[in-house]
């Protein structure tokens, strides 16, 4: 298995917020890709590396970048010689390929012919969230239908479906729909699906079949809508986690990093 960590964007919202932050208690945020933001002792994406050392879940990451910020990537990199950088070359959130695209280029640039954990770079899970449980669980997933694709999901209230991609799913936890920001009567489900995503080898020919149809950059960004796209090819199963932490806005970033700061406290106490 390979590692592809998604950390090419350009944390246009969070990066309004704090500049629009009169306290001046976050300006050491300025300029920092949200993969680096600092969550209680180190930068975001550090504590996706650690939890994949621990794991020993693979032996390559590659950690997809923006040209803007590819030299803070490279000093974050001197602490993880598992990591390989590929930027996608662009400058500006106008010129982006997309995160699906950035998976696509992972692939490419690393010719990776294996299963791909992706991970998106501004997000992490809550404390009770087991990576080897799901990767046993892919595992098991993969036994019964070799080509089969993992994705976590956890339930949001109904307000929040219409910010969300909601997956429905059978009686076996395979996914057979999956909605772009439905209106909560449009569907009974309350399962968002943050990108977190175990995609089987064979499941990498269908990145260029997906990118190849004629599609805004709105669906390009998203990666869900690849899970949208592929479930209807390959199976696609869906692992329920309690919730998760996402640093998009300057108030979500308060509530990750005062948890992890709690967290930290209570275990050197």
């Amino acid at each position: 298995m390979k590692v592809i960590l998604l950390a090419a964007g350009y944390g246009t919202r969070l990066q309004r917020d704090i500049s629009q932050d009169a306290s001046g208690k976050y300006s050491h945020l300025a300029g920092l890709p949200k993969p680096l933001v600092p969550i209680a002792t180190k930068p975001l994406i550090s504590h996706w590396m650690k939890s994949l050392v621990l794991h020993k879940a693979t032996d390559k990451v590659y950690l997809v970048t923006n040209e803007l910020y590819r030299k803070q990537f490279e000093s974050w990199r001197q602490d993880w010689p598992q990591v390989s950088l590929v930027s996608d070359g662009t400058t500006s959130n106008e010129d982006r390929i997309g995160a699906v695209g950035c998976i696509q280029l992972a692939v490419r640039e690393g010719s990776i012919a294996d299963d791909i954990l992706v991970i998106g770079g501004d997000t992490l899970f809550f404390d009770d969230f087991s990576l080897s449980a799901f990767l046993s669980e892919y595992e098991k997933r993969k036994e019964a239908s070799p080509a089969a694709s993992l994705v976590v999901s956890n339930q949001i209230p109904d307000e929040e479906t219409i910010k969300r991609g909601i997956l429905e799913v059978n009686e076996d936890m395979r996914v057979t729909a999956f909605l772009e920001k439905p209106r909560p009567q449009e569907t009974s489900s309350r399962r968002a699906c943050p990108c977190f995503y175990l995609f089987s080898q064979q499941s990498l020919p269908h990145l260029d079949n997906f990118l190849q149809e004629d599609r805004p950059m709105k669906e390009k960004d998203a990666t869900g809508n690849f899970v949208k796209y592929l479930h209807s090819r390959l199976p696609v199963y869906v692992y329920d986690i309690s919730g998760r932490y996402d640093v998009g806005s300057l108030a979500d970033y308060e509530v990750c990093n005062q948890h992890f700061m709690n967290k930290e406290k209570n275990e050197t106490a």
